[in-house]
């Protein structure tokens, strides 16, 4: 044990009904430092039945909940949003320890995360309906808003703040309430998160959380209860798919924001310099551990030499090591199991011809590190391009023309984020239209942005976080015909 002091001991239990407990049983599972091995602490694992007793807490809190004034819910999320802040260290030391990004990324991941609550503090009081007269004379019709009511929220390790944050806030702003089960491999972020918004005036039931080591039986026994109405999940393709087949018994709302396959392309007319800080963030951002972390350089001939030579420069210079310690870029991946993943991607590629321009190889030692890596000549076939790699690896391939390159990057069942750079307007426009992804960054490596509607097409799901767009995931729509001259 490492003597970890937030979340405190006490509240590494379940939180169900505004109160800690142990779990069915007393069973509790360890959490990890994937820097070298160690266990932080142990975590009470939540069953079935805890699971369905936190599902009884929300369905109990929801009527109430959903009469409380909007500016009220607003408030909660403006104190939660400035505590957060306050213990910006304190959240990133943790997220570091349980994930591995380093302390300054968890900071960076803490203001993002916290933005959803200030956003959707200002949104609660914005939900309305419309009144309109009928075209056809003889009636008015009004609409109104309600909070779908009860949600699931399954949130992945990569991002254990922002993600929870990023659901939480506009079910809260709703008026929903929530039962949220954490990863296993970081459940101490969330549970710190619980603690803090009790203290923000969250009232008993509105969230609760169950870590649990058993997340298919938990998932699948809360969705099989008609009293659930709304499920977001944020994870693999693979099990987004599973969720949402069992979503369909009791037809719960569903948003799911699933896997990704980022384009990155860099045409002859772009700003080499600007391509290359802005691969450094779309593609090292959680040690390439994102959802929309670039995952296929696209280059076009002319700069692909003097791209790959910067971008090789860059990404050998950043120090590996524990996200704890002074002076690291680049911490460990989550397992050991995401290493022999990027092994056998990387290994696929040169044996397909791609040259390791820099790293290419996994450090021998405690802990799941890999190196930062450039690849160059990458066919266009290799698996690396089509794999979801979830790591410190940029595979570069070159293209001859915008068709090609296009064609190229929408070549993936998957449609989440992609990256273009160049300076040619008319060009600009064309590719925006012409990519099939649900998001598309311009000359820029970093496109998440609370204010903005995040999510994807295709095989990486639908449904929108953030922006305006997120809170109506939240709501349902009554039409009221009323009669009138």
């Amino acid at each position: 044990m490492t003597g970890l002091e937030f979340p405190a001991p006490e509240q590494c239990r379940l939180f169900v009904g505004g109160e800690w407990r142990d779990a069915d049983g007393g069973a509790r599972f360890e959490v990890h430092d994937p820097a070298d091995g160690s266990v932080l602490t142990e975590v009470a694992d939540g069953s079935v039945a805890d699971a369905v007793e936190a599902l009884d807490a929300a369905v109990a809190a929801q009527s109430d909940w959903a009469r409380t004034p909007p500016r009220e819910r607003g408030e909660i999320l403006r104190r939660a949003f400035e505590l957060i802040t306050a213990r910006a260290d304190d959240f990133a030391r943790v997220m570091s320890l349980e994930m591995g990004k380093t302390v300054a990324e968890a900071r960076g991941e803490v203001a993002y995360g916290a933005e959803f609550f200030r956003w959707y503090a200002e949104e609660a009081v914005r939900i309305h309906g419309r009144w309109m007269q009928n075209p056809a004379g003889g009636s008015r019709l009004l609409t109104l808003k309600r909070p779908v009511g009860p949600c699931l929220f399954i949130t992945p390790w990569n991002f254990p703040l922002a993600m929870g944050t990023r659901k939480i806030g506009p079910a809260v702003a709703a008026g929903c309430t929530m039962v949220v089960k954490p990863a296993h491999e970081t459940p101490l972020t969330m549970l710190a998160l619980a603690a803090l918004l009790t203290e923000a005036g969250l009232p008993p039931g509105v969230l609760n959380v169950v870590p649990t080591t058993h997340a298919a039986a938990v998932s699948e026994a809360l969705m099989a209860d008609d009293r659930l109405r709304k499920v977001s999940f944020t994870g693999s393709t693979a099990v987004g798919k599973v969720l949402v087949k069992q979503a369909a018994d009791q037809l719960q709302r569903v948003s799911m924001e699933l896997g990704g396959n980022a384009p990155f392309l860099v045409f002859e007319d772009a700003d080499v310099d600007a391509a290359v800080d802005g691969a450094m963030v779309a593609k090292m951002r959680n040690m390439g551990e994102a959802c929309t972390a670039a995952n296929r350089f696209l280059v076009h001939r002319a700069v692909a030499e003097e791209f790959a030579e910067q971008l090789a420069a860059r990404m050998g210079a950043l120090r590996v090591g524990r996200g704890q310690d002074d002076g690291v870029d680049v911490g460990p991946l989550i397992t050991d199991k995401a290493v022999r993943t990027v092994e056998r991607l990387v290994g696929a590629a040169v044996e397909d011809g791609a040259r390791v321009v820099v790293g290419g190889t996994a450090p021998e030692g405690a802990g799941h590190f890999y190196e930062p890596t450039v690849l160059l000549d990458v066919p266009a076939g290799s698996d690396i391009n089509a794999e979801e790699i979830f790591g410190p690896v940029a595979p570069i391939t070159v293209f001859d023309t915008e068709d090609e390159a296009v064609a190229r990057a929408n070549d993936t069942e998957y449609g989440l984020a992609s990256y273009v750079f160049t300076r040619d307007l008319a060009r600009t426009i064309r590719l925006a239209e012409a990519l099939q992804f649900g998001m598309v960054g311009v000359n820029s490596g970093l496109i998440s942005n609370a204010a903005a509607p995040f999510g994807g097409v295709k095989a990486s799901g639908f449904g929108r976080e953030g922006g305006f767009e997120g809170i109506e995931e939240y709501l349902d729509t009554t039409y009221v015909a009323l009669p009138g001259g």
